[in-house]
Formats: structure tokens, C-alpha cells, sequence
């Protein structure tokens, strides 16, 4: 009724700012609770149980989980932990499990669906992350569970991200700032290029992505490419036209949510892609995960294959991280195998960096040239749309399918023959490409440091209403309103 693709969520957003600018700030928290639990039982109520459940535990676990010389402390964080992950693990992941172990074991698990929480694998994280940094001391146990409630089941974040930190919104919501039209303007130009690339440019897409990855067999080699680095446009628009509408509500409210992307296909190394792409996420897998792995010397307690990982200290701690990132993302060996393949990516570029440093000098060619640069970021491109095939595809199987197919035809017919992609004209495909250059437009403007909101905003009045109405004409005619509209990362 109320999710983000549904006409509903532009009424709740409406009420909620009337409501919300209409109380002291110290009070608006409650109004932020009341939304979150409204949004969560109109799309989820046998998950809403399993969400209170989780945060009711970790809030009374963590106040005893204090960093301090009391025994029982460590019992506790033990417990909260459970109660934060236990239902992530159980709930998505037991049916992969039993599945496999049927299959290689002859076992006899029962391997059935089982309930799927709305944004499972957002909250079990975020209370993690709550919970951890009350166990380091880095914040002070909530004592109030309504305050923590609030935190887990914060709507525009719920679905599908960014990932918050308790420290940083909680106080927002405490201090949120008067009503300023500015904030509102900008907020809604924000949602509006959101809807944009989900409706206008994603959704276009996903004819095509849809048609290669059914039918490989049937596509020559420019159509599999053409429908992976489409696959690639399109994840992209998708999900981060997705965290700017949530991040466009947010600022509409007065609150700063943590970005997302930052033109990530841009990156000129595998690492830097990380830092770009789902920076909440990345961010998260960092400071929880990876630091901490990387530095207390697991890896060196490993048999035989510890020494391997000696030096560099932080090999297997990148491995780890990302096969943790490919089961986040979902109950699938495809998962699993796109986020050690990233994870693979980062060690050999540790461990190669002097070897092509030495190479690069070795052909003269500088480091600082636009040409390098500009060959680096297609490689990179290259090695991310190499994992996006399994990122795709519906199973190993398929995925390895579908590099088959690369190499056994090599016909180049892909703008020729459109129809096979699954587009009904050549106009449909010159809207799509239209799509893709708008975005790499509009990255290469905000990657020079252009902030086209604010220079729309100060622009003239009868500036402003003539790009409103080129946005409201290009969205009528490049819109895909009937399609059903779901976001792709609202199923991880």
C-alpha cells in the first residue's frame, strides 16, 4: 500500500510532513515511529513480529552487554547477537542449506520457503551494528525501547537501504531543523530524478536484460554483451534511483541520510568501485567485519594455507568480507560465487599493483594520462560486468550458460535486430540509449563537481519552469508506467 513504487507512498509522505513540521523537534521522533510501524504493517504484518521480537531482545540484551568486568556481559552480547542474526540466517538462508545438504548428502531436510520479513536483511544488520558498538563503548545502551523500535523499523530505509547508524540518526530526529521550502524543492527535484531513472530508464532496461538472459542460445555475441552492460545500466538506475527518491523524502523531512553512490562506474579500481557503489553497505562490511578481521591475525592460526595470507595481512580478510557481501545478498550459490569473484578481484590487485606500476613505466606510458585513466575504468567495467552474469542469472548453471553462449557465437547483429532483445521498435531502443548517456550525463557532471540542484534552484524563475517542463515531457515519453515497477534490490 505504502512502498516507494506505489502511488500510496506519495499520500503518506504528504500527511507525514504536515503532521511532522507541526511538532517540536524533540517530539518528532514518535511521529517517525508511528510512520515506521504504519509502513511496515501495511506491506508486512506477520514480519512485523519478527522484527518487534529481534529489537525487543537487543534492546534488552545490550544494556547488559556493556564493556565492563561483569561476567555475564559477554552472555548477553551472545544472546543479542542471536536474536539479531538468528532470523536473517534462519529465515533466508535454511532453505539453501538444506537444499544443498539434500543434494550432496542424501539428507532428507525439509528445504520449504520459509517466512521472508520485509527488509530482513536491513534491520538484522543495522541492529548489529547497534549492538556492537554498545558492546565496544562506543555508545550508550538505548533505554527506551520505543527509541530503538524506531531506529530498526525506520521506514525509508527499511526496503532497501541506506544502512544507519544509530549515532548518527537518532540525533537527527532529535534536532531535526524548522521547515525550509529550499529543503522541500530540493527534496522533491531529488525523488523526482529518482522515479526518472526507475520508471524512464530502468524499466526499459529490463525488456532487454530479461530477453538475453531467458533465451542466451538465441542471442549472437554483441546481444549477450549488449544485455549484460544493459543489466549493468539498469542495476544501477534501478537501485540508486530507489536511494535518491528515499533521500529526496529524507531531505524533504530535514534529515541527511548517508549516500549511496557516487558515480560509480566512474572508479578506476576494483576498490575504488566498493567505495562508490552501495557505500552504506561497503561501509558497514568495513568497519564491522573487515577491520576487524584484518587486524587481530585469524588468518595466520589457518592449517597449511595461513602463511599464503601473511603478507599482505589483509587477503583473506577481503575474501571473507565479500563472500559475507555474496550471502547478504542472497540464498543462492550465484551470490556466493559474484562476491569471492569481487573478493579475487581486490587480492590480486593488492598483489600485482608494483608488477603493473613497474609495467606501465616499463611502456612509457604516465600514470596521470586521460588515456590510462580512461583504459583503467573500462577495464574495470569489464571485470564488474563479468560478475554481474552471476549476478543475474538465475543459477550457476545458467550463468556459466550464458559465457557459453559468448563464446560459440560471434555474430554482431545486436542494433539490426532489436525485436529479439525484446523491444518493439527502433524508437523503444534509441530511448533506451537515450537512458544510458542521460546517466553517464549526469554522472560526468556531478564526477566535475556540478550540483545541478542547487544550480536549478538558483536559477531564474523562467529557467526553472522551462526544465520542469523538458523533465515532465521526456519522463511522459521515455515512462514506463504499467510495468509492475519492482525494485531489484528489494528482494535481498
Amino acid at each position: 500500500m505504502f512502498s516507494v513504487n506505489a502511488p500510496g507512498f506519495l499520500v503518506f509522505m504528504a500527511v507525514l510532513l504536515v503532521i511532522w513540521y507541526r511538532l517540536p523537534a524533540a517530539k518528532r521522533w514518535y511521529v517517525m515511529l508511528a510512520a515506521g510501524i504504519i509502513f511496515y504493517l501495511s506491506l508486512d504484518i506477520p514480519g512485523f513480529f519478527v522484527l518487534f521480537a529481534s529489537t525487543l531482545v537487543v534492546w534488552f540484551c545490550a544494556r547488559r552487554a556493556m564493556p565492563d568486568d561483569r561476567g555475564g556481559a559477554r552472555t548477553w552480547f551472545g544472546i543479542g547477537l542471536a536474536a539479531a542474526l538468528g532470523p536473517l540466517l534462519l529465515l533466508k538462508y535454511y532453505a539453501m542449506m538444506a537444499g544443498t545438504l539434500n543434494d550432496l548428502l542424501g539428507l532428507r531436510l525439509w528445504s520449504g520457503s520459509l517466512l521472508q520479513p520485509l527488509g530482513l536483511a536491513y534491520y538484522s544488520l543495522q541492529l548489529t551494528g547497534y549492538l556492537l558498538d554498545v558492546r565496544r563503548g562506543e555508545i550508550q545502551p538505548e533505554t527506551r525501547f520505543a527509541r530503538l523500535l524506531c531506529y530498526a523499523s525506520f521506514f525509508l530505509s527499511i526496503t532497501q537501504g541506506p544502512f544507519n547508524h544509530y549515532r548518527n540518526l537518532m540525533p537527527q530526529l532529535d534536532t531535526t531543523p524548522a521547515f525550509e521550502m529550499r529543503n522541500l524543492q530540493s527534496g522533491i527535484m531529488r525523488c523526482v530524478w529518482g522515479y526518472f531513472k526507475k520508471y524512464a530508464i530502468a524499466e526499459r532496461m529490463a525488456t532487454v536484460v530479461n530477453a538475453a538472459f531467458s533465451n542466451p542460445q538465441d542471442m549472437d555475441l554483441s546481444q549477450l554483451i549488449f544485455g549484460v552492460v544493459v543489466f549493468a545500466f539498469q542495476l544501477y538506475a534501478d537501485f540508486s534511483g530507489y536511494t535518491d527518491i528515499v533521500l529526496g523524502a529524507g531531505e524533504t523531512l530535514g534529515l541527511k541520510l548517508p549516500e549511496n553512490f557516487r558515480q560509480p562506474y566512474f572508479a578506476a579500481t576494483i576498490g575504488e568501485f566498493w567505495d562508490r557503489w552501495h557505500i552504506s553497505l561497503s561501509s558497514w562490511l568495513r568497519e564491522y567485519i573487515f577491520e576487524p578481521l584484518a587486524w587481530n591475525g585469524w588468518f595466520r592460526r589457518l592449517p597449511v594455507i595461513g602463511r599464503f595470507f601473511t603478507k599482505p595481512p589483509v587477503n583473506a580478510s577481503l575474501l571473507v568480507t565479500f563472500l559475507v557481501s555474496g550471502f547478504w545478498h542472497g540464498a543462492a550459490w550465484t551470490y556466493v560465487v559474484w562476491g569471492l569473484l569481487n573478493g579475487a578481484y581486490q587480492v590480486v590487485s593488492g598483489l600485482t599493483r608494483r608488477w603493473r606500476k613497474k609495467t606501465w613505466k616499463r611502456l612509457k606510458v604516465s600514470a596521470k594520462s586521460r588515456a590510462h585513466h580512461a583504459f583503467r575504468v573500462v577495464f574495470v567495467f569489464i571485470l564488474i560486468c563479468i560478475g554481474y552474469v552471476f549476478f543475474r542469472a538465475e543459477s550457476l548453471g545458467a550463468a556459466l550458460n550464458y559465457f557459453a553462449c559468448m563464446g560459440a557465437r560471434v555474430e554482431f547483429t545486436v542494433f539490426s535486430r532489436y525485436w529479439e532483445l525484446g523491444l518493439s521498435s527502433r524508437l523503444d531502443l534509441l530511448l533506451l540509449l537515450a537512458g544510458m548517456a542521460l546517466l553517464v550525463l549526469v554522472d560526468v557532471l556531478h564526477e566535475r563537481g556540478w550540483q545541478i540542484r542547487k544550480r536549478i534552484l538558483e536559477s531564474p524563475l523562467p529557467v526553472r519552469w522551462c526544465i520542469y517542463e523538458c523533465v515532465i515531457f521526456a519522463f511522459l515519453l521515455m515512462g514506463r508506467f504499467l510495468s509492475e515497477g519492482t525494485f531489484l534490490y528489494a528482494r535481498f
